[in-house]
């Protein structure tokens, strides 16, 4: 959760302030991640400035789920195709500028081309400049906007490798 709570803050700092309000993602929505077995992290040596500092620490987590995902039914837009595809959700990072997004979306192309399966797709509200800067630089197409289960707009993006 600690994982959880510095990405609310980078958010922040960055002027997103309406994603993952309250106590988003909770607990329950984390345990039931790690029990279906999306949850997935990354770890390494030390991050400076912080209380991780032995090799190991979780500096990265995410949650990646075989499609379909219901709240992805509905575009306004178009997704790129009708393929199978997994979708990552709750996409979190210890602390920026040590490319650590970008090294859990290498690792969750291969774990998917593994399954035989080449399609991610992934959500983000529209005021986070960080992740859709991440998106796009890592090839994501941004294809229109989706609605969470709250009604919550999202933009939307899918990259098939």
């Amino acid at each position: 959760m600690v994982i959880f709570d510095n990405a609310k803050a980078i958010m922040r700092n960055s002027g997103n302030t309406q994603q993952w309000n309250g106590n988003y993602p909770t607990v329950e929505v984390v345990r039931d991640d790690i029990d279906a077995g999306n949850c997935f992290v990354l770890c390494d040596g030390e991050v400076a400035g912080s209380p991780l500092h032995e090799d190991g620490d979780i500096i990265g987590t995410m949650a990646l789920i075989p499609g379909p995902d219901p709240t992805y039914g509905y575009i306004e837009g178009q997704w790129l195709d009708d393929e199978p595809y997994y979708v990552i959700h709750r996409i979190a990072t210890y602390a920026p500028g040590r490319n650590t997004a970008v090294k859990m979306l290498d690792w969750a192309f291969g774990h998917i081309a593994e399954k035989g399966c080449r399609i991610i797709r992934i959500d983000t509200h529209k005021d986070n400049c960080i992740m859709k800067h991440i998106l796009t630089g890592y090839g994501f197409n941004m294809c229109g906007v989706i609605y969470l289960a709250d009604g919550a707009a999202r933009d939307a993006y899918q990259l098939t490798k």
